[in-house]
């Protein structure tokens, strides 16, 4: 199945008599025949290694097994945490974060079309006509929005993990 690792927001909390900030964390599932359900929930203190480490390690500990593919933001502690514990299980970064990411070394009036241009790519149908799709609106922005025309292709394979699977996984 796959596994998309969310981080709903962070909040201040009182522990201790002190206040600090925390994460509320998010797992949903998606099983082979598409249907969703909540993995886990949790509280972090840290979005670092170890709290994403514990967060993941708790699921595996209740039963979570046949990951393919896991789908999250791209923050290095969570990215490192999931290769450790989904070994051989695909990652992919979560498309909402790389478009914002993306959209915010454009210029403003630009950022409707390139949106749009973007998720053209997503929207192929396959592996074999996203990647091309991807390189031709590369070669479209870079007279107008040349970073984010050199920040597409070094996301490529990020964005691009789920289409090596069945579309229905998507």
């Amino acid at each position: 199945g796959k596994v998309s690792v969310l981080v709903q927001g962070n909040q201040k909390v009182r522990e201790g008599g002190r206040i600090m900030n925390v994460a509320t964390v998010i797992a949903v599932g998606v099983n082979a025949d598409g249907h969703r359900e909540v993995l886990g929930v949790d509280v972090i203190t840290t979005e670092d290694g170890a709290g994403w480490l514990a967060f993941l390690r708790g699921l595996i500990a209740r039963g979570l097994s046949g990951v393919s593919l896991v789908v999250s933001d791209a923050h290095a502690g969570l990215v490192k945490a999931i290769g450790r514990c989904f070994q051989g299980a695909a990652w992919q970064r979560c498309r909402v974060h790389a478009m914002r990411n993306l959209l915010s070394a454009a210029h403003h009036k630009h950022r409707a079309m390139i949106a749009a241009l973007i998720r053209n790519v997503f929207a192929q149908p396959d592996a074999d006509t996203a990647r091309p799709q991807l390189r031709a609106v590369v070669d479209q922005l870079r007279p107008y929005a040349p970073p984010v025309a050199e920040r597409l292709p070094v996301i490529e394979n990020d964005v691009l993990s789920d289409t090596g699977f069945p579309p229905a996984h998507w």
